[in-house]
């Protein structure tokens, strides 16, 4: 589990085929002495497991699934990506939940200056649409961002100047990809009603006890 909140912006160092995945090492720019292998790290918000450590540099492999649903295919040595490691229970939640499963790649529609700010419009699959509300959560390639604005299939985030320069989101322009991670909250909910069909929101949270009577 991530808060979305980047410790360092590192580098790809290098990309083997492994099966039909592939394995990266990449320079984290930090000590990875206290990171032992099976750890959980993200990569540009996709959470990765560590199969072993040199220094600041780590390997961890990439199935073809992962593959399939992120932009990590785009990677080659040299590319810069945002790194996260694993939330610990002393750790403050200064973002939002962030699992580091990629639910799809959306494309960066605009990039415009808002005051000091960066505004991204990021377009997506209409289907993903249910999962975005005003105000709501994001993880754009792994950072925890706020949603200013929604449309049909897109959405407009702005990124404050030390965001934009402790992560890999000040390199993103008009026609990139990104990994776009919803917020867990809003799947749980809607798998509950699924569940209950027919049942309205408010019965279904009285009925498990969240709602209470007069």
């Amino acid at each position: 589990m991530f808060t979305g909140i980047i410790e360092s912006v590192g580098r790809i160092v290098s990309r083997r085929s492994h099966g039909r995945g592939f394995e990266i090492e990449v320079d984290s720019g930090f000590d990875l002495s206290a990171e032992a292998v099976g750890d959980s790290i993200s990569v540009d918000g996709v959470c990765l497991t560590i199969t072993r450590t040199r220094g600041s540099i780590f390997a961890a492999h990439a199935s073809a699934e992962t593959v399939s649903r992120s932009t990590l295919g785009d990677m080659r040595p040299g590319s810069q990506v945002n790194i996260e490691r694993a939330l610990t229970l002393s750790s403050r939640l200064g973002g939002h939940i962030v699992l580091g499963h990629v639910d799809t790649v959306g494309k960066v529609l605009s990039r415009d200056s808002a005051g000091e700010s960066v505004r991204f419009k990021v377009g997506f699959d209409r289907s993903y649409g249910k999962y975005v509300v005003e105000k709501g959560s994001i993880a754009i390639h792994g950072v925890s961002l706020t949603i200013n604005d929604v449309y049909a299939d897109a959405l407009a985030v702005n990124v404050i100047p030390l965001t934009a320069q402790s992560t890999s989101l000040t390199l993103k322009s008009a026609g990139d990809r990104v990994n776009l991670e919803f917020d867990v909250l809003g799947k749980y909910v809607e798998n509950l009603l699924n569940k209950d069909k027919g049942t309205s929101l408010e019965d279904l949270l009285a009925r498990k006890g969240f709602l209470k009577g007069d």
